[in-house]
């Protein structure tokens, strides 16, 4: 039996939704599934790739696309990888199967190392390459995470200033304070907290090309003197600091270093000290995030589920004081920076090669499956050591409706 053979078993058993059109390399046509939305088509221009989808689709697909050995009808990657992910739903493997592949799954979670040098290498990769690409999706704002969409009508910057207002609230600010910015990305919240609230800010990254536009936006809008930017590893600081902040930083800390992370937080707030901690998680058990992701996304990436991150918060001694799951947000907000990124893809030409043009696609409509299909959410997690320190009820987060 060739390999053709053995994909045509298995995507017979296996499509249940949908309708695929796959094109092999010699030009046989095959169609699966019952028909209906998402439909789906498909060209292999790789001999090798029957293979390659049934030892790890995932990765091959993904591949397979960036170099053009897979081409896809209308270039409709969103319904490519709608289809992949719903018929991937529920799928039942005799034992012991799926025993061994959750088994597998944590062994390649615990793998990841990232110690400080290879932190900032795994940093480099994604964030450290043109800022002006950057400029071309992420508007006006420049806040490459979740934006917090109040009310359906918002812009992307509305959501944008929505989520930094929602955050500086947990944080209970008040003027004087010193805040620890724990991956302050380009600098955006931190400058909004300082301005704002009149709080001392620390922020720190290991992207050079964010420390480098954090610190001259600081400096254009005045703030220099009371907002510090370091190229610096969260492991390596040492003062205390009246409340931490970390926006979407926690994803790359990696499952081995949890403890570490929060450990850190714990030890840099004194007894009234509070924590607002925003990261990709999942509503699922714990499972790798995607082998392609890790590879050319976000190295050294883990979304924790929400037991992972307890397990470790719990033994720091730190109260949850709030747990918020944000739901819809971050699909809305990749949806933002796919047709911005669109709209701006012939200056993005200039910028990149056509083989980055199609991984930033790939990346930014993949993301935003993985929350709308699969099992993604973002968690904010309020902390705090003392447990007085916030509000016994949420009514302060929303004062207008009081």
């Amino acid at each position: 039996m060739s390999w053709n053979d053995i994909l045509a078993f298995v995507l017979r058993r296996g499509v249940r939704t949908g309708a695929l059109e796959l094109t092999l390399a010699d030009g046989t046509v095959q169609h699966f599934g019952p028909g209906g939305a998402p439909d789906v088509g498909v060209t292999l221009h790789d001999p090798d790739l029957p293979r390659k989808f049934l030892m790890r689709p995932d990765l091959a697909m993904g591949e397979a696309y960036l170099d053009g050995r897979l081409t896809l009808r209308d270039d409709d990657i969103r319904s490519f990888i709608t289809f992949a992910l719903r018929n991937g739903k529920g799928r039942r493997l005799p034992p012991p199967l799926p025993q061994l592949a959750a088994l597998w799954k944590r062994a390649k979670s615990w793998a990841i190392w990232n110690h400080i040098g290879v932190a900032r290498r795994n940093v480099a990769h994604h964030y450290d390459i043109s800022p002006e690409l950057y400029d071309l999706f992420l508007g006006e704002t420049k806040q490459y995470t979740c934006a917090y969409f109040r009310r359906p009508d918002m812009t992307l910057e509305e959501a944008q200033a929505a989520k930094m207002a929602h955050i500086a609230t947990k944080l209970l600010l008040k003027p004087g304070m010193r805040v620890l910015d724990i991956g302050c990305g380009f600098g955006t919240l931190a400058l909004t907290l300082a301005r704002d609230h009149g709080v001392h800010v620390t922020g720190i990254t290991l992207s050079e090309v964010q420390i480098a536009e954090a610190r001259r936006r600081a400096w254009e809008a005045g703030l220099d003197g009371q907002v510090e930017f370091r190229l610096q590893d969260y492991r390596a600081v040492s003062e205390s600091y009246d409340r931490v902040v970390s926006v979407g930083m926690m994803e790359h800390v990696g499952l081995p270093h949890l403890g570490a992370y929060f450990r850190k937080v714990a030890d840099l707030m004194p007894q009234d000290g509070v924590a607002l901690i925003h990261y990709i998680g999942r509503w699922s058990p714990p499972d790798t995030i995607s082998p392609w992701f890790n590879k050319y996304i976000f190295p050294g990436a883990y979304c924790p589920s929400i037991s992972e991150a307890m397990r470790v918060v719990e033994k720091t001694g730190m109260i949850l004081s709030d747990l918020e799951v944000w739901r819809g947000h971050y699909e809305r907000t990749l949806q933002e920076w796919l047709k911005r990124f669109d709209r701006n893809i012939g200056r993005v030409r200039q910028l990149q090669d056509d083989r980055f043009v199609r991984m930033w696609r790939y990346y930014l409509q993949s993301a935003e499956l993985s929350f709308s299909e699969a099992h993604m959410v973002i968690h904010q997690l309020q902390l705090a050591k003392a447990r007085g320190t916030v509000p016994m009820t949420r009514d302060y987060l929303y004062p207008a409706r009081n």
